[in-house]
């Protein structure tokens, strides 16, 4: 037995997001708007806040902000797999505390900076086997985790702090590009910005990070690791924060045991309001750096401002309402769009039809 089917009345399969216009789908994103936002508040502060127009400014801006943008951009790919990790600024801390300490024990920079590094490797790889393998809810393990390592930082030190760093490496950590107004430590950035884009936009692996945020048990059934791949991200992030704790210790020339407390939250609240989704499937690295600038100018325009860092906290925790708020709204916004759309594309002797059999259903 054969069946035929008529060529004509099959279903067009297309992907709604390819449906619309290029220029909608570049412009009509979260990413774009917190980009839009970014530029109008640089140009406003510029314009209008006097101190913020000049090059030190931008210098110390890109010096502040850089410990959180290098954790953004593995924080970025484990939310979107609708997981979190709020371990990474005791990673930061514990990194720093161990460069401060191995040093005064006799070691050198970069080799305290590079052990340093591997402790954050396997504090990543810790979170990630639990959270992977064992199957415990990385909310619970991070926190508890936030704990252990903090711990960790303050035991080693107590209630000391290191100060004696060599000033070739402090000097280092402050440099600046040629000329320019810019630090070197962007240049490192910059990299790894260019590897984690790649990493999650261009490959298979990055494919796998989203297919596990929308559906992580359809994501297994078609051929994706989940657990490597979880895995793989926290080590990462440990890493990353490494990285930063390193820059931290050298950048403030000073580490204590409560170093970069607090980071954490600042990392998420700029992750979030770039785009990237908290129920996990969605996001975009350029839209998290615009995000993390975005905060890091809006708090210096206003410290400029005389404006309290409580203030500043308000603001910036209102915008990050906003934004999560947004997916809500824009995803009913939508559905009902679509409704209306769906309902107009019918033809007069459709809606004839169906007028019809409402009134004849009414008379019986």
């Amino acid at each position: 037995m054969t069946i035929t089917t008529d060529r004509a009345t099959e279903a067009v399969r297309t992907y709604a997001s390819y449906a619309k216009p290029l220029w909608q789908r570049v412009i009509l994103t979260r990413e774009f708007a917190v980009i839009a936002l970014l530029v109008a508040v640089f140009v406003y502060s510029t314009n209008e806040v006097q101190a913020f127009s000049g090059p030190l400014t931008i210098y110390y801006l890109l010096l502040d902000v850089v410990p959180i943008l290098l954790i953004a951009l593995p924080m970025t790919m484990i939310i979107i797999t609708g997981e979190i990790d709020l371990s990474v600024a005791s990673v930061v801390g514990l990194s720093a505390v161990l460069v401060g300490d191995l040093h005064q024990n006799g070691w050198s920079i970069p080799a305290a900076a590079v052990a340093a590094i591997v402790v954050g490797i396997v504090c990543g790889a810790f979170n990630g086997f639990l959270i992977a393998y064992v199957g415990l809810p990385s909310l619970a393990v991070t926190i508890g985790t936030l704990a252990l390592y903090r711990g960790l930082a303050v035991g080693i030190l107590g209630t000391t702090a290191v100060t004696d760093f060599p000033e070739k490496w402090t000097d280092l950590a402050k440099d600046k590009i040629g000329d320019s107004s810019y630090p070197v430590v962007i240049i490192p950035f910059i990299v790894l910005a260019i590897i984690f884009v790649i990493l999650l936009h261009f490959t298979a692996f990055g494919r796998g990070v989203f297919d596990i945020g929308l559906n992580d048990e359809a994501a297994h059934f078609s051929g994706v690791n989940v657990a490597r791949t979880k895995l793989i991200l926290f080590v990462l992030a440990g890493a990353v924060s490494a990285f930063a704790g390193v820059y931290y210790a050298l950048r403030f020339g000073s580490v204590r045991g409560d170093t970069a407390t607090g980071m954490e939250l600042k990392v998420i609240a700029a992750v979030l309001l770039g785009g990237v989704s908290i129920f996990g499937g969605r996001g975009a690295l350029h839209g998290v750096i615009a995000g993390v600038l975005l905060i890091g100018v809006l708090s210096s325009a206003l410290r400029l401002e005389t404006v309290t860092d409580n203030v500043i906290n308000i603001i910036i925790g209102s915008l990050l309402v906003i934004s999560v708020m947004s997916t809500s709204f824009l995803s009913v916004v939508t559905r009902a769009t679509t409704g209306i759309k769906k309902r107009g594309s019918k033809s007069p002797d459709e809606r004839q039809q169906l007028a019809s059999a409402h009134t004849e259903g009414k008379n019986e």
